[in-house]
């Protein structure tokens, strides 16, 4: 092999070698929602997980975040996709944001508690650091139902011992100026709000993951 040949494939093999330190070293987190984190109603660059991403990378943390939500999911449904998205990405911070369309359709409370602990413990079994965002549904479906609704985060949280956050719409849903005209989704001037919302419980993931 000629002395041009060697330094070529020498080239080579730096670089594939850096290439592969970077995929190692990579830190993902994953954002498992609905139509709040998907953004329904508004651009992408708009939502609260973009923002999320943008704030990450001011940072001196080497995150990438796959936002895996999608408008209109139900906690059954995210049960079936996460063991896939899981393998793909090992990521090391998920965030759990599903329920409410559940809630929406009235399905029982003990089963929509059952898909979302069953997701929880998919993801620490896989050894992401798990972040549980609650909600709460509007008053008009009854408080025999929204209170339980409500409450199953919380115990959730208890149970396996994961980051929380009672209501991601505090300081958003209470102001109709912040809601979409169908009063569910939270507007465009409401997302920054939102992230101020998850930020502390993302910042102290990623202390645990970094320690």
């Amino acid at each position: 092999m000629s002395l041009q040949l060697r330094r070529q494939a020498r080239r080579l093999f730096i670089l594939a070698a850096v290439s592969l330190m970077a995929t190692l070293q990579a830190n993902t987190l994953l954002v498992m929602g609905d139509s709040l984190s998907a953004g329904y109603g508004m651009p992408l660059e708009a939502t609260w997980v973009t923002l999320l991403e943008q704030q990450l990378d001011q940072g001196d943390t080497d995150y990438t975040v796959i936002n895996a939500s999608i408008s209109g999911e139900t906690s059954r449904g995210g049960l079936e996709r996460l063991p896939a998205l899981l393998d793909q990405y090992e990521p090391d911070i998920m965030i759990l944001e599903l329920g409410a369309n559940d809630g929406l359709r009235g399905f029982q409370i003990p089963q929509i508690s059952r898909n979302l602990s069953d997701m929880i413990n998919l993801a620490q079994q896989s050894g992401a650091k798990v972040i549980l965002l609650g909600i709460r549904l509007p008053p008009n479906f009854g408080s025999r139902y929204t209170e339980p609704f409500f409450e199953q985060y919380a115990t959730l949280a208890n149970q396996h011992e994961v980051l929380y956050l009672p209501f991601m719409l505090e300081g958003v849903a209470q102001y109709r100026e912040l809601m979409q005209d169908d009063g569910l989704h939270p507007t465009d001037e409401a997302q920054p709000i939102i992230l101020d919302n998850v930020w502390p419980l993302v910042r102290e993931a990623l202390g645990q993951t970094s320690s």
